[in-house]
């Protein structure tokens, strides 16, 4: 399912139109980035969180050279699930 029909199935479900689900839709996964960039976790109960995690700095290699390079440290997003969605995907 992409972002489009998520937004066609919501606007379905709910009898709103899609222009305020896609609305409503960019403006969550906004204040969701934005918590992520400002260190928060965001916890969405029955359904999981989302949070930074650090990948420390390591040695690679430029593959078309060959030659050794340190790879930065970085953060990037992770998303857990929370225990009650697990469980309805594994029909529980």
């Amino acid at each position: 399912m992409n972002k489009d029909q998520l937004v066609k199935q919501v606007a379905n479900d709910t009898n709103l139109s899609n222009k305020d689900v896609d609305l409503t839709i960019n403006h969550a996964l906004e204040v969701i980035k934005q918590a992520l960039s400002n260190g928060d976790k965001v916890t969405l109960h029955g359904f999981g969180s989302f949070e930074n995690r650090t990948r420390a700095a390591r040695k690679g290699r430029n593959p078309q050279t060959g030659e050794e390079m340190l790879i930065p440290e970085s953060k990037r997003p992770a998303f857990s699930a929370g225990k009650k969605f697990k469980d309805a995907l594994n029909c529980k």
